[in-house]
């Protein structure tokens, strides 16, 4: 239940980070409520992920695929540039979140 609660915790934080950009700072606010509540949402399942998965584990988890997440989610929907070394570093990210898991276990 507790890497369940952690991957709730990346799909909020991801939902968050995204609804901010479309916020657009301010101009558009009913995404700026995608932020308010995706944020409170995302550290609350992380803290509940937290009473079975060790810290350092979780959040190097947490923050990679959010960050892999919300790189991909980038170049998606904003078009935003994501050439071949942006890739590869990205990419080096998910390769350290594969690894912690296996020396994890």
């Amino acid at each position: 239940m507790a890497w369940f609660f952690l991957f709730l915790a990346i799909a909020c934080e991801i939902f968050g980070t995204t609804s901010l950009k479309l916020a657009n700072v301010f101009s558009q606010p009913i995404y700026l409520m995608g932020a308010v509540v995706g944020y409170p949402l995302a550290f609350s399942f992380f803290g509940f992920s937290l009473k079975h998965i060790e810290v350092s584990i979780g959040y190097a988890i947490w923050s990679g695929i959010g960050i892999v997440g919300t790189s991909l989610l980038g170049s998606i929907i904003f078009q935003e540039n994501f050439r071949p070394a942006k890739a590869l570093f990205i990419g080096l990210i998910f390769v350290g979140v594969i690894g912690l898991n296996l020396i994890e276990s």
